[in-house]
């Protein structure tokens, strides 16, 4: 069978793959809020959306609640984004294994084990109206997009 135009395999892939660098490892990145409904959801749908070529995602609250704020799926929607099959999670939930990147939007201190930690003073929107969840999401998803473009430009 002939590959489509356009698509190698065999050896000529093995040298198309080799002539195109070393392959970057991606990070695996935890966010963690208190209720991990509204801004680690939040930050978790950008980096899965923006940055899933240098990032493997969670996200978890201290305290998870029993849903995701309605409003929080409307404003992260308005970006073509889905939170349809996300769901508010606790730490016990994440993988026990060392991440290489723990982002704490909680304000409180974490021991959780993470190579990196990064502490990134977000308001809780949680109760609030529509435009502080607005205000909240371009917050995060402009330091998810820093976050991304520092992980792109890191040497492999």
């Amino acid at each position: 069978m002939v590959p489509p135009r356009g698509m190698r395999s065999g050896r000529g892939a093995l040298r198309q793959r080799a002539r195109a660098g070393p392959v970057r490892a991606k990070q695996r990145v935890l966010f963690v809020c208190i209720g991990n409904s509204c801004r680690s959801q939040m930050a978790e749908a950008f980096a899965r959306a923006y940055g899933s070529d240098v990032m493997l995602v969670w996200s978890a609250g201290l305290s998870p609640a029993t849903l995701i704020a309605p409003l929080t799926k409307k404003v992260v929607g308005e970006r073509g984004i889905s939170l349809d099959e996300h769901f508010p999670k606790g730490l016990d939930y994440i993988p026990r294994e060392r991440f290489d990147i723990l982002v704490n939007l909680s304000g409180t201190t974490l021991s959780f084990p993470a190579a990196r930690k990064l502490e990134w003073r977000v308001r809780d929107p949680i109760g609030q109206k529509e435009e502080v969840y607005r205000s909240v999401a371009a917050e995060i998803e402009g330091l998810v997009m820093r976050l991304i473009l520092e992980l792109r430009s890191a040497p492999v």
